[in-house]
């Protein structure tokens, strides 16, 4: 892959709608699976070995970087491709795999400990990429969506009676039943997400049957840096705190800054924890009062003119005019140290005139000035406050995980609804996501063109560092 104009490091849009050999060839390069098939190949043991699982498994990267619509697809194209079939160690058209061997080998796949091994490869060249790009992690935002899935063939009959006498039978031989071995892994289950106007109307309701999928990705680069997978029964707010944990591993300590979220992740709980994590939340607030506007500070009494609504947004009033007039007060800063956010008297600080100067700002060089202490509601007092234009600006960079949800679910198929079984799901996802890293290094280490010429190409310094830290190539080899 050539990058032959100036576009950004990460230059989505430059993908090949069919990616090129050589653009394959580096996605397999910079993939460190090294672990995960030596893992498969002892879980094998000494049994057939008529398609090696390095075969399985390029495979199953295949489907996914050639956007194939099932897996009969790409053994289709392998068939007819003998070039393909060599990037993935295939000799002839004999040893190109079965469907029912493909789908065998996701069931391996999606047991422990090859899928803890899946997530910690995805987890490895995020932080090959964190160490590299200096700014990637730092501004980040977060969302969940709906992925179709079927579920595993005869769960229902566990409830059953004589299913339930049959399981009962097997524990006490000692042999484990299938369920118990997917204890850990949420079988799908039916979702449901409304959407509702500023008055509270639900204005359009999503329904679906499979996993919630958690996404935490860079703004600026549109990079994943951590992904979990839950039932659709788990709130944002439940599943945001172990999302947070392993993007905060995977990158490097103090990394990241802001962190941006819809209204589902506006908890008390989340706003303590990213406090403590000394990352400034853009998260929208939910609508919880009913009966009323705003409130007075605390430590302020009748007297006073500074209240606050909702939102957490501080108002003065002007008494003297008849009758009170309103205005948000000017956001000054954030004081960390005193843990505190600064805001003065707008007439002064914008240079208007108010009828109430003589009263408030009398004596006072830059006008009534007033600290709120965040500790008084973490929810309303953030570092960046909801109703200023560095808000705003940062928080429309959140559409960068609803870009990143649709590569993972349209552009790679994480969202087809052919997957069975909750093993399977989780495997074929990680899958997916391992993918999405591949080519998100592949990306950064490509070669681009130098400015002011017109074919001398070239490695940037990022391109360079990566390809130093690609050591291990797809087949376990160094490269």
């Amino acid at each position: 892959m050539r990058i032959t104009t100036l576009q950004a490091l990460f230059a989505w849009e430059a993908l090949e709608d069919s990616p090129s050999l050589q653009t394959v060839r580096d996605l397999l390069a910079g993939i460190p699976d090294h672990a995960l098939l030596e893992s498969l190949r002892r879980a094998r043991g000494k049994g057939r070995d008529d398609y090696p699982v390095s075969v399985l498994w390029g495979t199953l990267l295949l489907t996914i970087a050639l956007r194939h619509h099932g897996i009969e697809a790409c053994l289709g194209e392998l068939t007819r491709n003998r070039a393909l079939r060599n990037l993935i160690g295939i000799e002839s058209e004999e040893q190109v795999p079965k469907k029912w061997n493909m789908s065998r080998f996701l069931e391996v796949l999606g047991q422990e400990p090859h899928l803890t091994l899946l997530h910690e490869m995805f987890n490895g060249m995020t932080q090959r990429l964190g160490e590299v790009v200096v700014d990637l992690g730092r501004d980040t935002a977060g969302d969940a969506s709906g992925l179709n899935a079927r579920p595993t063939p005869g769960v229902e009959k566990k409830t059953q009676p004589q299913g339930k006498a049959k399981k009962e039978k097997k524990n006490k031989r000692g042999s484990k039943s299938k369920a118990a071995q997917d204890a850990a892994l949420p079988e799908p289950s039916g979702g449901r997400k409304e959407y509702t106007d500023d008055d509270g109307k639900v204005t359009k309701i999503v329904e679906w049957f499979g996993y919630k999928f958690h996404l935490l990705v860079d703004v600026k680069h549109e990079v994943a840096l951590a992904y979990q997978i839950s039932s659709t029964k788990d709130g944002d707010n439940e599943v945001l705190p172990a999302l947070l944990q392993e993007a905060q591993a995977n990158l490097p300590a103090g990394r990241m800054k802001t962190l941006a979220y819809d209204k589902a992740a506006d908890d008390q709980k989340v706003h303590r924890l990213l406090h403590e994590a000394k990352i400034a939340p853009l998260i929208q607030n939910r609508a919880l009062w009913k009966d009323q506007t705003e409130q007075m500070l605390p430590g302020h009494d009748g007297n006073s003119n500074i209240v606050y609504d909702e939102n957490g947004t501080v108002h003065c009033y002007d008494k003297v005019s008849d009758p009170p007039v309103r205005h948000k007060m000017s956001y000054i800063g954030h004081e960390p140290r005193r843990g505190t956010l600064k805001y003065r008297c707008p007439a002064r600080h914008e240079g208007w005139a108010c009828p109430s100067e003589k009263v408030c700002n009398a004596g006072k060089t830059y006008g009534l000035t007033v600290r709120v202490k965040q500790e008084i509601d973490l929810r309303r007092f953030p570092p960046i406050p909801r109703a200023t234009k560095q808000f705003e600006r940062k928080y429309k960079g959140r559409t960068a995980v609803e870009r990143v949800n649709a590569r993972v679910k349209i552009f790679w198929g994480a969202d087809d609804g052919n997957i069975t079984g909750a093993r399977r799901f989780h495997a074929h996802l990680g899958a997916v996501m391992v993918v999405h890293a591949g080519f998100a290094t592949a990306l950064a280490s490509a070669p681009r063109r130098e400015p002011a010429t017109l074919g001398r190409m070239r490695l940037t310094t990022v391109a360079k560092a990566l390809r130093a830290r690609v050591t291990v190539g797809h087949d376990g080899t160094e490269t």
